[in-house]
């Protein structure tokens, strides 16, 4: 099993985390990104994001105070998944696909050709 084998929990909540993270594998995204792109609440994606990082799975660095105080705001915390937590993001979300269906529900919608009828002769 999945879980076992990275010591994770592959909650529907982690899947949404990790694909927000996939979604800029390469970029760092404080909390409210992560929010925002996952549709979760802050309450839901913080614990989740420690778990990560507690797996190595995700890094994750506070940025300069100087911007955030000229901007009158708090430092953010940024996150970033790590070599080995974007390998094993892909897996655990197809992995999770696999055994949801949520590729189904994921996936862009499908609408039927419209038919045609050919008109013949009369």
């Amino acid at each position: 099993m999945l879980e076992a084998m990275v010591g994770l929990r592959m909650t529907v909540g982690v899947l949404v985390v990790l694909g927000a993270l996939l979604d800029g594998p390469d970029t760092e995204l404080y909390g409210l990104e992560i929010v925002r792109a996952s549709g979760l609440e802050p309450g839901t994606i913080y614990p989740i994001l420690q778990r990560l990082r507690g797996a190595g799975w995700v890094s994750d660095r506070w940025e300069d105070p100087e911007p955030a105080r000229a901007e009158g705001r708090p430092p953010r915390r940024y996150y970033r998944l790590t070599m080995e937590g974007r390998a094993r993001a892909v897996h655990a979300l197809q992995q999770g696909r696999d055994r949801s269906g949520l590729s189904r529900l994921l996936a862009p919608p499908h609408f039927p050709a419209t038919p045609t009828t050919e008109a013949g002769p009369a």
